[in-house]
């Protein structure tokens, strides 16, 4: 069994660190149009289950620019649709490719194509965790502020697959963080579990809070996510009714700190959990963090693949 990024709590603080060394190298040799060829001759799968914009785009243009070619692997058009096992279709894709993308509903899913394909199996997106996410994040975040020591990142929403990855990233790279969410959506105990046990390590501190303001009085980093994710569409309803009050506006941004970031992995859902302005606004590094995700791709692919 190959080695692969499932979750964060698969990689040490010195592999993040060296992810985003090798992200920070990649950004500035793609932008001066120079030859990367250290995946040349790999072949890397995209084996996905829903709808993808950066997630996909980033990761198959990552795999081009550094020398290497993919092959896009719909679910829909995959045996799976036919009854054919996870576990069968990862042993023939193991056989023919040199690293999988697997974006699932299941987390499960995941760790079966993982358990069998023999190859490096990287999480672009499970119902647990969203690891890849969290590290262009990171990657934004030392970007921006230089560094992640005393820095405090306010979460602001549902305790879903973001939160999940963000609460072992910034535990791993040693920053604060508060999650405000409401009490029926909390991060899953055992994540939150994992991650105060990292935290204690490095230092940083972990909070999981029902208000916003008191989560982000003060804070460096003003982070949301759509209140209903992919395969939740029957709770969109409740869910609006609960997150009420979970925004990130004006208002809020007025109790961070003056040089607050704001945050979105996107897609944005204006209006809900972020305002237009704020959005748009001078603090936003939303397009910084998306235009990440491809150079954050080429750092995980680059790592689990040398």
């Amino acid at each position: 069994m190959a080695r692969s990024l499932l979750t964060l709590r698969d990689i040490s603080r010195e592999d993040l660190f060296a992810i985003f060394e090798r992200a920070r190298i990649f950004k500035d040799k793609i932008r001066r149009q120079e030859r990367v060829d250290v995946l040349r001759n790999k072949i890397v799968g995209l084996v996905f289950e829903k709808p993808s914009t950066r997630t996909r785009t980033s990761f198959e243009v990552a795999t081009l620019r550094l020398g290497g070619g993919t092959v896009y692997l719909p679910a829909t058009e995959l045996q799976l649709t036919r009854g054919e096992s996870i576990k069968d279709t990862a042993r023939i894709l193991g056989s023919y490719l040199d690293a999988l993308v697997a974006r699932v509903y299941a987390h499960q899913t995941a760790e079966e194509l993982a358990l069998y394909s023999g190859i490096p199996v990287i999480n672009g997106l499970s119902d647990l965790a969203h690891p890849t996410q969290a590290v262009c994040d990171l990657i934004t975040i030392l970007e921006i502020k230089g560094g992640f020591d005393g820095l405090t990142l306010a979460y602001i929403g549902d305790g879903n697959n973001t939160c999940h990855s963000l609460l072992l990233g910034c535990a791993l790279v040693g920053m604060n963080m508060n999650a405000a969410c409401p009490d029926e959506y909390n991060p899953d105990s055992d994540v939150l579990e994992e991650a105060l046990l990292i935290a204690a390590a490095t230092g940083s501190r972990l909070n999981v809070l029902q208000d916003p303001i008191e989560a982000a009085r003060g804070a460096d980093v003003l982070y949301t996510d759509v209140w209903v994710s992919m395969g939740e569409e029957e709770e969109e309803e409740t869910k609006f009714k609960v997150f009420r009050g979970y925004q990130i506006n004006a208002d809020l941004l007025k109790v961070a700190a003056k040089s607050a970031a704001v945050m979105h992995c996107l897609p944005a859902h204006r209006g809900l959990e972020i305002t237009d302005d704020v959005l748009e606004g001078p603090q936003s590094v939303v397009w910084q963090q998306g235009e990440n995700k491809m150079y954050g791709a080429a750092g995980i692919l680059d790592f689990m693949l040398r």
